[in-house]
C-alpha cells in the first residue's frame, strides 16, 4: 500500500510480478480504463517495457477506447494508432478470442474495470477469454480492480439457468459483491471453464471500500457509466434497459434520469415514495433525451438521488419503478421490443432479470415483498459458494 492507496492488480504485475511474463508473447484485454494509478494506459506501459513483449490487443464492448456510445453495436477490428498493434474486437462478429487471434499470443492478460453488477458484458469477455485459453492451450492473467460499489452487499436474484446469457453467463445474483479476479477463479473452478488461470490480487483493498475509499481516480470503464454515482444506481435501473422507457442514454445523467413522454413525474414519484425506500430520494424532472429511446422527445420521469448508499437496495427499487410504472401506465408501458444482447427468443426484461418470474409477478399485479421474496434462498446459496473464492 502506497499514500494509503490502493494498488491494482495491474501495478502489482508491473511492478512486483513482471518475470511472470517475461518469455512470453502477450496479449491484452483492455480498453480506456485500463490504467495505472499515474493515468498512463496499460497498452502504452506494456508496450514500452522492456521484459514484455505485447503481440495484440483485444478490446470489449464500447470498443477499446470506449468511444462507442451506443449499446449492442459491435465494433470493428482495427490496428491501434500507437503502438501499432492488431485490435480485435470481442464484441464483433465473435465475442470470443478465435484460434487465428491468439497465434502470436501465450498469455492473455486482462485488466477491465468492472461495476459490480451481473448485467454488465465485461467480466463474460472475460470468460470467453477463459474458454479461448482452454481450448487453444493459452494461460490466462486477470489483473484485479476494485468492485466500485464495495465487496459486502449482495442482493438480486441469481440468475436461471435458462435464462442465462451474454449479460449472465453464470447463476449469480445482480449485486455480486465479488471483485473480477475473484469472480474469475469462480468461473474457472465452479462453472467449470479449466483454463490455466493466474489472478494477481490488489493490494490495500477492503471489501467494504467503496470507489471513493481506494485512492483511484476513476476511469469511466464505458461511455454510460461517467462516475461512481452511476454505478451506484446501475443495479436499479438498468432493468428500465428491458422496456420502452428511458433509462436515460443521451442524457448527461444515464441511469439517474427515468422515465418516458406517458409519465406523470409527480404521480410516479408519489407511487414510489408509498414503499419508504430508505437512503434514496426520487426527484420529480422532466428530460429529453438526444439520442436512443425517445430521442429528441420529453420524457416525464425522475431522478434517483442516493442519500446513503449503505442502505440503499437499488435492486429492489428498479423493480419497484418498473412495477409501478407497469401498473400505473398498463395501456402505455411496454417490454422491450427488440432483442437484447443477442437474445433473440427471449424477453428482454427476463434477460436482465435472470427470470421470467419478476416479470410474471408484475404482470399479475403480485406485491414487490412477494417478488423479492424469491430472491432470498439463492442469495444465501451464493454467499456462501463465493467464500470459498474470496481473496480479500
Amino acid at each position: 500500500m502506497i499514500n494509503n492507496r490502493v494498488r491494482p492488480g495491474i501495478e502489482v504485475l508491473l511492478n512486483d510480478r513482471v518475470d511472470m511474463l517475461k518469455g512470453q508473447k502477450i496479449g491484452l484485454v483492455c480498453n480506456q480504463a485500463s490504467v495505472l494509478p499515474d493515468l498512463k494506459h496499460a497498452a502504452d506501459v506494456f508496450h514500452e517495457h522492456p521484459n514484455i513483449e505485447l503481440t495484440t490487443l483485444f478490446g470489449p464492448q464500447h470498443g477499446i477506447r470506449g468511444d462507442v456510445q451506443d449499446n449492442m453495436v459491435e465494433t470493428d477490428h482495427t490496428n491501434d494508432p500507437r503502438t501499432n498493434l492488431p485490435v480485435y474486437s470481442l464484441y464483433s462478429e465473435t465475442r470470443e478470442p478465435t484460434e487465428a487471434m491468439l497465434l502470436d499470443v501465450d498469455t492473455i492478460v486482462f485488466d477491465l474495470q468492472d461495476v459490480g453488477c451481473r448485467i454488465y458484458t465485461f467480466n463474460y469477455t472475460m470468460a470467453n477469454c477463459m474458454r479461448a485459453a482452454k481450448r487453444h492451450g493459452k494461460r490466462v492473467v486477470v489483473c484485479d480492480r476494485p468492485n466500485p460499489i464495495n465487496g459486502v452487499t449482495l442482493e438480486g436474484n441469481v440468475t436461471e439457468h435458462e435464462f442465462t446469457s451474454f449479460v449472465g453467463q453464470f447463476e449469480i445474483p445482480t449485486r455480486h459483491g465479488m471483485t473480477t479476479g475473484e469472480l474469475a477463479k469462480m468461473f474457472n473452478d465452479h462453472f467449470g471453464i479449466g483454463c490455466e488461470l493466474e489472478v494477481v490480487p490488489m493490494d490495500g483493498w477492503r471489501r467494504e471500500m467503496w470507489f471513493e475509499d481506494t485512492g483511484l481516480q476513476w476511469v469511466m470503464p464505458s461511455p454510460n457509466i461517467p462516475t461512481v454515482d452511476t454505478c451506484v444506481v446501475f443495479p436499479a435501473t438498468v432493468h428500465v434497459e428491458g422496456t420502452e422507457m428511458s433509462e436515460g442514454r443521451g442524457t448527461t445523467r444515464v441511469f439517474e434520469l427515468n422515465g418516458a413522454p406517458f409519465i406523470d413525474p409527480w404521480v410516479w414519484v408519489a407511487e414510489l415514495e408509498k414503499f419508504g425506500f430508505p437512503g434514496v430520494k426520487f426527484r420529480q424532472t422532466y428530460f429529453q433525451p438526444t439520442f436512443q429511446k425517445h430521442a429528441k422527445v420529453t420524457c416525464g420521469g425522475l431522478q434517483l438521488h442516493v442519500t446513503d448508499r449503505e442502505t440503499f437496495t437499488p435492486v429492489l427499487v428498479g423493480i419497484a419503478m418498473i412495477k409501478t410504472a407497469h401498473d400505473l401506465y398498463p395501456d402505455q408501458f411496454q417490454w422491450k421490443q427488440d432483442a437484447y444482447e443477442y437474445e433473440f427468443d427471449k424477453n428482454p426484461f427476463d434477460v436482465i432479470s435472470g427470470t421470467d418470474k419478476i416479470r410474471n409477478g408484475i404482470e399479475a399485479g403480485a406485491s414487490l415483498t412477494d417478488i423479492s421474496a424469491g430472491w432470498e434462498d439463492g442469495l444465501n446459496a451464493f454467499r456462501e459458494l463465493s467464500k470459498k473464492y474470496l481473496l480479500y
